[in-house]
Order: structure tokens, then sequence, then C-alpha cells
């Protein structure tokens, strides 16, 4: 069992810019999620038309993320980290076309939905390289003892910042408008690649010419099915959260369900990740020292059951409470899950292997959305968030029943 050192790990300067980086592109990216919901929910008014924003990011990121493996692997990491920055300012740059000339121009709701369809399909090939980076470097910028820590920290910064962005997005939509919002959030992308740039190149160990590119993405796929605990942790990631992912269709609860406008919408759609921020936190001064499989297996159980919460609930602060709670058992479950990986993960195939984990993280969160919107349609939005809630309880049953090992897991 390792030993570990709460928050030593922040003495390391380079350590503290890779975070805060993260936390002003993460505050981006989930500002720009809560403006797109609700963007194309007010265009369309039709809850399926959120689940297609999810759709037209998650095909590319998951067609690419393979070879996005192998190319972190074989290259220099902050230089592409910076590429994937400048990629997204010029993509989301794209979306203030319709947002200042939609009336000059005479552009209709369903031709701005189309173009937002277009640009998120690029910003998913981006997401492909961007996602998997910071992890990949953690392990070379903090010592081994301080890496349950680290990851803990990443994901607490994570959750601070999914937390601000949701929340900061719904207020300045509410209160600027849409076309401000965009420009608040290219400024924070912009902000981020300050700090990426203090950091220190970590080049490969390879020499490109003797890889074959199948051969690499083939070497990342076999390592994680061949070690049951990371396969079986991100198979509860992909199909426990692609099915309790409620958090799409919260601008039709906000909208038609709980009458509660953008500020209110802002509110509950960070709910969840405050819980996880509050839990996370904790967890980084006071860490899990045992048991983690099976508290990751009942954590993911609970998740699902606050969830059905959620669907049933008409009551505004019951509906937030259920969402908080949903997120704190969801962040216990992010750094048990991340903690697995990281450790369980040899160095020169760590941009492979953490490839692999984006493309489930991707499809439990994007395909979940596409799954909410489509279930909404099909069973009505609150018959959708109780079925897949139903579904993440019993997913997490099937994987802890076949899985002795990471029932067992502890570090």
């Amino acid at each position: 069992m390792m030993s570990f050192t709460p928050l030593q790990t922040l003495k390391n300067v380079e350590f503290r810019n890779l975070l805060t980086g993260r936390f002003f592109i993460v505050l981006a990216f989930r500002m720009l999620a809560t403006l797109l919901g609700w963007w194309v929910y007010q265009l369309t008014k039709d809850p399926f038309s959120i689940g297609l924003i999810g759709l037209s990011e998650v095909i590319p990121a998951v067609s690419c993320a393979l070879y996005a493996g192998h190319v972190i692997d074989m290259n220099e990491k902050k230089k592409l980290l910076l590429i994937c920055n400048y990629v997204y300012i010029f993509l989301i740059g794209l979306l203030l076309i319709p947002a200042f000339l939609d009336v000059r121009m005479h552009f209709t709701g369903h031709e701005i939905t189309y173009f937002i369809y277009g640009v998120i399909f690029f910003t998913g090939i981006a997401r492909a390289f961007i996602g998997p980076i910071i992890p990949v470097m953690i392990p070379k910028i903090v010592k081994k003892e301080n890496l349950p820590n680290a990851v803990t920290l990443n994901q607490a910064t994570f959750l601070i910042s999914s937390v601000c962005g949701h929340a900061a997005g719904g207020f300045l939509i509410g209160y600027f408008g849409i076309k401000w919002t965009l420009l608040v959030i290219i400024f924070l992308i912009f902000l981020a690649s300050l700090f990426f740039f203090q950091l220190n190149k970590q080049y490969s160990g390879y020499k490109k010419e003797n890889i074959n590119v199948m051969d690499s993405m083939r070497e990342g796929i076999s390592y994680i099915f061949k070690t049951k605990e990371i396969l079986g942790a991100l198979c509860l990631d992909m199909f426990a959260v692609l099915f309790g992912g409620a958090v799409a269709m919260i601008p039709v609860y906000a909208t038609d369900i709980l009458k509660v406008g953008a500020e209110g919408f802002g509110l509950l759609n960070a709910a969840s990740d405050i819980g996880s921020m509050c839990i996370i936190t904790l967890l980084s001064v006071i860490p899990l020292r045992k048991n983690q499989g099976k508290i990751l297996l009942a954590v993911v159980t609970g998740f699902g059951l606050c969830i059905i919460g959620f669907g049933l609930s008409t009551w505004y602060w019951l509906s937030f409470m259920f969402l908080v709670m949903s997120g704190m058992l969801d962040g216990i479950s992010v750094v048990i899950r991340g903690t697995i990986v990281q450790l369980k993960t040899p160095d020169h195939i760590r941009g492979r292997v953490m490839s692999v984990n984006s493309i489930f993280i991707m499809s439990s969160n994007e395909m979940g959305q596409f799954e909410s919107g489509l279930s909404a349609k099909l069973l009505g939005v609150v018959r959708s968030v109780v079925f897949g809630g139903t579904m993440t309880v019993l997913i997490a049953l099937v994987v802890g029943s076949t899985n002795p090992k990471l029932r067992k897991m502890q570090y």
C-alpha cells in the first residue's frame, strides 16, 4: 500500500503551472458546454438537438483517439498541448460569426444549429489529443510516491473549474448574452496557454522510424484488456455514466419542469460538480487508504440512485441536492478510477492507455448526452432519466460480480 503525502505535491512549481493552466482551460470548456446546451435548446426547443451536440463531438474524438495516443507517446508533449490550445481558440472563434451577425445576416435557428454542430465536430478532433496529454505529463512532473495525491489534486482542479464554469456560464448568458460569453471563453483558453508555456518539454524515448502505427495502437488496447483492474474501472465509467447522464437534460428541467430560467439553470448545472469538488477537496487531505475497489462499486451504485431521485423530483432544491449527492459519489469514483489507471500503467505506453481511457470517458459523457436526448424523445424526459439511473445501478452490480480483481483492488 502506498503512502500519501497530502498537499506536498503543490510545492512543485511545474505541477502548479500545469494545474493552473488546466483550471482555465476546463473553466472555458465547461462554460462552452453550458452555453451550447442553452443556445441550441433556445434555437430548436428540442431535447434531441442537445443530444446531437455530444454526438457531433464524440464521433471524431473517439475515431482519432487511438492515433492521438500514438502521437502523444512519440512526440514532445508541451508542443502538442499548445497546438491544441490554439486550435480551440480558432474553432470557438468561428462561433462568434452567428453570435454577432445572426440578425444582420438573417441566419435561421436551424442554420445556426447546423453550423454549431460543424464547429463542434472539429473540436472533437482537437479533444482527442488534448484530453490525454495532461494526465500523461503528470507522472513525469511529480515523484511516484506523490502520484496518488497528484491525481486527486488534478481531479480537484478539474471539478473546481467545472463548478465555476457551469455556474459562470449560466450567469454570463443570463446577464451578458451568448456573444460576450463566447469572448470570455476564448480569453480563458488563451490565458491557459500562458501557464502551459512555462512547462518543461517532455520528449519521447522512441525513435519514430522504428514504430509501426498500427502495432503501436494495438499495444495500448492489448495492455488494457490484460489488466483487469483498468478494464473494470473503465467499463464502469463508460457504461454507468453513459446511462446516468442526467446533466444533459438539465436545460429541459430548468426551462420546462422546474421553471427557474438561465440563472437557476447555471446553478443546477453546477450542482453535481459542487458535490464532487467538496468530496475531492476532502480526499486530497484525508485520502482513501483501503478497499478502494469495493468503495468504487458502492459509490457508482449510489450515483445511479441519485439520478433516479433527480428524475422524479419536481422541487428545485430537492433536485439540486440529488445532483450534489450524485456529484459527491462520482467524485470518489473519479479519484479511484484515475489512480488505478495511473498506477497500473508504465510510462512508455501511458499516452496510448490514456487515449483509450479518453475513449471511455468521451463515450460515457458525449454518448451519454446523445443517449439522454434520444431516450427523452422516445420515453419522455422524466422516464428517460429514471431509466438511465436504473441502468447505472444494474451495471455496477454486474461489473462487481464479474470482476473480482477490481473488487479486491486497493493501493
